[in-house]
């Protein structure tokens, strides 16, 4: 496993870590071992950084990270997020009260006493230009309760408003082979001000791992069966926000980029850290395999300027005029 700096945190963390939403809930059935052996898996390929949600499964997802965590020799950095708790999920919730009621909440189900990283999760975006929310962060931060803080956006215009607030650590942002824009946009600001950046969804909900077919049936309790067009949240969280068939079109033309010994997914992956103001992509896993497949990627050595030629061209001609000024 190689490691990256996160911004201004001082950590070194995995370039390939793991995001722990598919282990909560809203992927389909998880098994509790399952859940715990792909964790482990992760650790044990040298994964020192798990992102997790308060809501993910209710709570779920971050007790299960702590029971993995449990016997381990090696510092593990966990970041959660708090806010979508909020109902109804408005501006005015993202308040001290709140909020510090969130951190204990995780707390608890983290068995810890203090986060390492705290993060807004994909706010309103009136939001992410209220001092009060950054104050009340910062107050956290002087009790102990937070170590670091950061932000979970939906767009890259989020993104720069975020960081102009100096206590901005982290950003985590979607970008992948089919989300491109943030590298156009906002990276170099992000280097400017020494803020780490989360690639998330970075297989595009599965679509980038090369398995899928077109009569592929999802789960009922499965966002990629029931928010395909945005009916619970943000579309751009569900196969990034390109449609369902276009996605798989892309994908294969985007085959004949994959080298040699690789999967797609691995593809995909080094693709992200290819950018070097990426601090590590957090793919997600439901079992001890992907984990162990998705920290392969570290692996592969740089790909080549014809493969990321071609990789854009695709995008150019495929994707862009699906999502790239949408988000």
């Amino acid at each position: 496993m190689k490691y990256r700096s996160l911004g201004r945190t001082g950590w070194q963390v995995s370039e390939v870590s793991f995001g722990a939403w598919a282990i909560g809930a809203d992927w389909g059935a998880v098994s509790e071992t399952d859940a715990l052996q792909a964790l482990r898996a992760a650790l044990d390929a040298g994964v020192n950084f798990i992102d997790t949600a308060d809501v993910y499964g209710d709570g779920r997802s971050e007790r299960l990270i702590a029971r993995a965590l449990k016997g381990r020799t090696e510092h593990v950095y966990v970041a959660t997020k708090a806010g979508q708790r909020l109902d109804p999920h408005v501006a005015e919730g993202y308040n001290r009260r709140n909020l510090e009621a969130f951190v204990e909440r995780s707390l608890r189900n983290l068995e810890t006493d203090s986060l390492d990283l705290l993060q807004l999760h994909c706010p309103p975006t009136a939001v992410f230009s209220r001092p009060e929310v950054y104050g009340a962060l910062d107050e956290l931060l002087a009790q102990g309760k937070i170590r670091h803080y950061g932000v979970s956006v939906e767009k890259v215009d989020e993104a720069v408003q975020a960081i102009q607030f100096p206590n901005v650590e982290t950003v985590q942002i979607i970008f992948n082979i089919f989300r491109q824009r943030p590298a156009e946009t906002f990276f170099g600001l992000a280097r400017q001000r020494q803020v780490g950046i989360l690639a998330r969804v970075p297989l595009a909900s599965g679509l980038l791992s090369g398995k899928m077919k077109a009569d592929r049936i999802f789960p009922e309790e499965d966002h990629r069966n029931y928010n395909r067009h945005g009916e619970s949240f943000d579309v751009g969280e569900t196969f990034s926000g390109v449609d369902f068939e276009t996605g798989l079109a892309a994908v294969d033309e985007l085959r004949r980029c994959v080298p040699d010994g690789a999967t797609m997914a691995q593809f995909a992956l080094r693709w992200i850290l290819m950018f070097d103001e990426v601090t590590c992509t957090i793919p997600g896993a439901k079992n001890p395999r992907q984990a162990a497949e998705n920290a392969q990627a570290t692996d592969l050595p740089p790909l080549s300027p014809e493969s990321m030629r071609q990789v854009r061209a695709i995008y150019d001609s495929r994707i862009r005029p699906q999502v790239h000024d949408r988000w």
